[in-house]
């Protein structure tokens, strides 16, 4: 019996352990707590963001990786650019802004047809970086405006940098590429 229990609680001591050390972060990989944590503070700040009736929300990309906040996508002024930055950085837990906001004229210089061919030229990178496997699991936000497509997000190596930004590139329609994508460190 004695023996029994032993292994037993041997074994509960290394199951626990195992499941410790893999919840545990990396220099370019989130634990499961930071990743939890990372969640609640992108939620934060868009609930921030959406609830400014001066900024579109969904406009503005928000990424988090351990407290480091990323805001991308186009806004309609530098007050708006402002606005949004300062509501990310008021979110607690947000470490720093990353501010890569792009300015874009007002809605009322872009034209219909312009919205629909940006729409189809993000459904369109989004689908090639999707289905390239070296990419597949990362998260790369894509915004387009007037045929410039900007790429946000946090990545794990400049090797993905690269196939994102050539995939982009790739897509008919698309005039140029922005790379506001960052490594995770």
């Amino acid at each position: 019996m004695k023996l029994t229990t032993r292994h037993f609680t041997t074994f509960l001591s290394a199951m626990a352990l195992a499941s410790v050390l893999g919840c545990a972060s990396s220099p370019t990989q989130e634990g499961t707590g930071e990743y939890v944590d990372d969640s609640v503070i992108t939620s934060k700040v868009k609930s921030a963001i959406f609830g400014e009736p001066s900024l579109k929300s969904i406009e503005i990309s928000v990424e988090t990786f351990k407290g480091v906040v990323q805001l991308s996508g186009f806004v309609s002024s530098a007050e708006n650019e402002s606005k949004a930055v300062e509501l990310a950085r008021s979110v607690k837990g947000v470490k720093s802004v990353k501010d890569d906001l792009r300015l874009k004229p007002s809605p009322t210089q872009e034209k219909a047809g312009e919205y629909v061919d940006d729409s189809v030229i993000t459904s369109k990178v989004k689908a090639a970086i999707f289905g390239e496997p070296s990419l597949k699991s990362i998260e790369i936000s894509v915004e387009t405006f007037k045929g410039v497509v900007q790429l946000s997000g946090f990545v794990r190596s400049a090797e993905n940098i690269s196939k994102a930004v050539e995939l982009a590139r790739s897509v008919k329609g698309v005039k140029s590429v922005k790379d506001d994508m960052r490594l995770k460190q």
